[in-house]
């Protein structure tokens, strides 16, 4: 086959479905919609199902952990009878350090039981490790594509850390420069090695999440007798979001509010030759955040299965700063010592937290491995060399890919919201470039995938010249 960027580019959804063993096209329907219900529930795993893989293979029953010292520190900056109990799921205690570990448990599985011969994976997180954990335990060759350098060859350390991870798994890393090669790279070796697609993205990675969702609640309400007000998960690609509160709505008819929280990369091109070294974060940030909410299906598969939209009821940022801050705070204050990436949520629910008054929960849904590169210490080190000032000061006056401003005094530290009406709007508007006309079925797409109604969605598409067929009202 010609294996020219464009031919292979031309045959991507193809080498998708071929290597997930999804049919895609079964779910499409009309001109935007797809039933996405369906696609998850087909995929033929139940909770228990999935719990019971997991348990068997080194992944979950993680334990809820209460930071009492973080949360006394939070009281001491909130009015009267306010600063929530913060707790802490321990996700860096799955085998391979990180809550990726459930997804990866399932696209093993699920690649093992069709007779995939091994698994690849595009990412530069922890999700590698994951895969080459789990691929070591049924078997499975693995291929960790990772974007890791620039143009002059300079690597951050963070992602070098996760490449001697998944190596020591017995994987094998292929490190390609920032750019559009890493999607190209992806989907050849695909193509040659007829492996399966361990995608983050499909169904298998999302139902993985869900038992965190379930877990969370359980240990809660065994631990303090009650369901938390809110549950906060760091957020980028959307199925982390995503999994954990479908998890949460099998376990409890209780409204618990699920904030999604991004470190704030505002100006930052994600696949910029320049700006890939001056940001400190490599997921869990805006740049991946905002634009997966807008277009989820911009992964490497036809249909993402996470749709943060869906379920999310807040959205706030938090600066680099802040977040390593609260990093060595978690390490000095409670005797644990955390990635930053997964501290990016407790950094947003020590602000959060302020709002609650003292007998509400708030937990933190994943903490993550840290070490060498991936060490605070390391990526300031790194950021320094990049030309990066680093200071203590007001948060609100840091430029990513200039500055990173530690908080003078933790009162500094700040949760800021994202309008999510707004983003709702984005992401009608993205739809209205896909077609000229809709029908009912698109329209309760709209209505689902925003999770808002009728009269929000219709409002909205008026702006656009669409056609309306079968529309009632």
């Amino acid at each position: 086959m010609n294996s020219s960027y464009d031919a292979v580019m031309s045959r991507k959804n193809e080498i998708m479905k071929s290597s997930v063993g999804i049919n895609y096209d079964l779910y499409e329907s009309d001109y935007i919609s797809f039933d996405f219900e369906a696609m998850m529930s087909d995929c033929g795993f139940s909770l228990d199902e999935v719990r019971k893989i997991q348990n068997e293979n080194g992944v979950g029953n993680t334990p809820l952990k209460e930071c009492k010292n973080i949360s006394a520190l939070a009281r001491k900056n909130a009015k009267p009878g306010y600063g929530a109990r913060i707790f802490i799921k321990d996700e860096a205690l799955n085998d391979s350090g990180s809550f990726k570990a459930r997804r990866a448990s399932m696209a093993c599985y699920q690649a093992k039981k069709l007779g995939f011969k091994g698994v690849i994976a595009a990412t530069s997180g922890n999700y590698g490790a994951a895969v080459a954990s789990q691929a070591a335990k049924y078997g499975l060759k693995c291929i960790i594509v990772q974007e890791c350098y620039d143009s002059l060859g300079v690597g951050q350390p963070e992602i070098i850390e996760k490449a001697r991870a998944c190596e020591a798994y017995g994987a094998e890393v292929v490190q390609l420069s920032v750019g559009p090669e890493l999607f190209y790279k992806f989907l050849l070796l695909l193509e040659e090695t007829k492996y399966f697609n361990a995608s983050l993205y499909t169904p298998y990675g999302v139902m993985g999440i869900e038992s965190l969702g379930a877990e969370l609640i359980e240990d809660c309400i065994k631990q303090t007798g009650k369901t938390p007000e809110m549950v906060v998960c760091t957020n980028a690609g959307g199925g982390n979001l995503t999994g954990t509160a479908r998890g949460i709505l099998k376990t409890t008819d209780k409204k618990i509010e699920i904030v999604g929280a991004s470190v704030n990369l505002k100006g930052l091109h994600m696949a910029n030759d320049i700006d890939f070294n001056k940001k400190s974060f490599t997921t869990g940030h805006t740049g991946f955040g905002l634009p997966f909410m807008i277009n989820p299906d911009r992964s490497d598969v036809p249909r993402s299965a996470g749709r943060p939209l869906r379920y999310i009821d807040r959205y706030v940022t938090v600066n680099q700063g802040e977040v390593f801050f609260i990093t060595e705070t978690l390490s000095a204050l409670e005797g644990i010592e955390r990635g930053p990436a997964g501290n990016t949520s407790l950094a947003a629910a020590f602000s959060l937290a302020r709002e609650l008054k003292e007998d509400q929960i708030i937990i933190v849904q994943e903490t993550e491995y840290t070490s060498a590169g991936k060490h605070h210490q390391a990526q300031l080190a790194f950021a320094r060399k990049n030309g990066i000032n680093i200071f203590f000061g007001n948060p609100e006056d840091e430029i990513p890919g200039q500055s990173i401003v530690f908080p003078k005094t933790v009162d500094l530290i700040r949760a800021k919201d994202l309008d999510l009406i707004s983003i709702k709007k984005k992401f009608i508007q993205f739809q209205m470039t896909k077609t000229k006309k809709l029908n009912n079925k698109d329209i309760q797409f709209l209505i689902e995938e925003t999770n808002t109604d009728k009269g929000f969605v219709m409002n909205e598409i008026r702006n656009y010249n669409v056609e309306l067929e079968e529309i009632d009202g």
